[in-house]
C-alpha cells in the first residue's frame, strides 16, 4: 500500500479533502504501467522531504546519545557516529521507497548497468569512505593531531580538524585549510607528530668562526634553550658539535617542545634571537664564508706588481 493510498482510506466520505486530492490524482500521466498524478508526486515530495527531516534528527540524537557515553574516546566516538548515520539513512531510504510503493524489483533488469555505471562512477567515493573507516578503527589518525602528509610533489603539516565521510580537514599554521582525501592517507608516507606522544624533537643548526671557546658556545646555547618559550624542561635541551667546517665551526641544539600544533618556525625563531643576543653580549663572532687566494711566483706576476708600484710612485 503507498502513501497516497493510506492518505484516501483515512479520509471522511464526501469530505472536502477527499474531493480535492480526486482531483489533484485527475491531473497525470502514465509511465508504462505506472501512472503519476499531481497528487502522488506531492505525497512523493512530503515522503522525502518528511525522510530526511526523521534521519537528520535520528542522526543528531544519537550522536548526542554516543556523546554522553563514558569510557570511549573521541575517535570511537566518531567512529560510531559515522557508522550509525550510514545505518540510519540506508533505512530512511528503504522505508520512504516502501512509503512510495515503489517496487524495487521493477530495477532488476536495470541492476546490472547500473551497478556498473555505479562503480566506476562512486570508485573514488567508496574508497574514501572505506579509507575513512579504517583510519578512525585503527586510530592512526585522530582529530586533533599533528600531521605531514607527503604526497610526492608538497609536504602539507598541520592539524587534523576533522575526518569526513570523503576527506579529512587539516588546518596549517597560516589557517588554511586542507581537504585531503582520505584514501590519499592510506596510500601515501604520513607523519603522526601526536599518534603516541605529542612530544617532538626539533634540531637547530648554529655556525661560530674558528678559535671561538667551545665550552663558552656550549653554556650560552643550553642558556639560550632554557629561557627560549615553549622548549620543554625534560627531556633537558642538548648542544652537540655537529662539524669542524671549512669557514666555522658547526654545532646543533636539540630541544623538546610538547604543542607541536603551535608552530615550529616560531620557537626556532625564538631560540636563534636568543642566542644571537648571548653572542652579541660576549663578542663571539658569526661566521661568514672565507677563501685563501694564493699566487705563484712567476716572471708576469712581478712585471704585474712592478708596474702597479710604479703606478702608485706617479704624481
Amino acid at each position: 500500500m503507498t502513501a497516497s493510498e493510506v492518505v484516501l482510506r483515512e479520509l471522511p466520505d464526501g469530505g472536502g479533502l477527499e474531493t480535492a486530492i480526486a482531483a489533484l490524482d485527475r491531473w497525470g500521466f502514465m509511465i508504462g504501467e505506472a501512472r503519476i498524478s499531481l497528487w502522488t508526486t506531492l505525497v512523493a515530495i512530503f515522503v522525502v522531504i518528511g525522510a530526511l527531516i526523521m534521519g537528520r534528527v535520528i542522526i543528531k540524537l544519537s550522536s548526542w546519545l554516543i556523546n554522553k557515553i563514558h569510557g570511549i574516546d573521541t575517535t570511537q566516538q566518531l567512529l560510531a557516529k559515522k557508522l550509525v548515520s550510514i545505518a540510519v539513512w540506508t533505512l530512511t531510504f528503504l522505508l520512504a521507497v516502501d512509503l512510495l510503493g515503489i517496487d524495487l524489483t521493477a530495477l532488476a533488469v536495470f541492476s546490472g548497468a547500473l551497478g556498473l555505471a555505479l562503480g566506476f562512477g562512486l570508485q573514488k567515493t567508496f574508497g574514501n569512505l572505506l579509507a575513512g573507516i579504517i583510519l578512525l578503527m585503527d586510530r592512526s589518525i585522530k582529530p586533533g593531531d599533528v600531521i605531514a602528509v607527503n604526497d610526492g610533489i608538497s609536504n602539507t603539516v598541520g592539524q587534523v580538524k576533522k575526518i569526513g565521510i570523503r576527506a579529512v580537514s587539516v588546518i596549517t599554521r597560516d589557517k588554511k585549510e586542507y581537504l585531503i582525501p582520505n584514501e590519499n592517507l592510506m596510500i601515501n608516507q604520513v607523519e603522526n607528530w601526536s599518534y603516541s606522544s605529542r612530544d617532538v624533537r626539533i634540531k637547530v643548526p648554529i655556525s661560530v668562526a674558528h678559535g671561538s671557546d667551545v665550552d663558552l658556545i656550549e653554556s650560552l646555547i643550553l642558556q639560550a634553550s632554557r629561557e627560549a618559550r615553549r622548549v620543554m624542561d625534560d627531556p633537558a635541551p642538548s648542544v652537540w658539535l655537529a662539524a669542524l667546517g671549512r669557514d666555522a665551526i658547526e654545532f646543533e641544539v636539540h630541544f623538546w617542545i610538547s604543542d607541536p600544533e603551535e608552530g615550529i618556525g616560531n620557537v626556532r625563531s625564538d631560540l636563534l634571537k636568543a642566542i644571537l643576543r648571548l653572542f652579541r653580549e660576549h663578542q663571539i663572532e658569526v661566521p661568514y664564508p672565507q677563501r685563501d687566494l694564493h699566487l705563484r711566483d712567476t716572471a708576469g706576476l712581478r712585471a704585474l706588481i712592478a708596474a702597479a708600484n710604479g703606478a702608485e710612485g706617479q704624481p
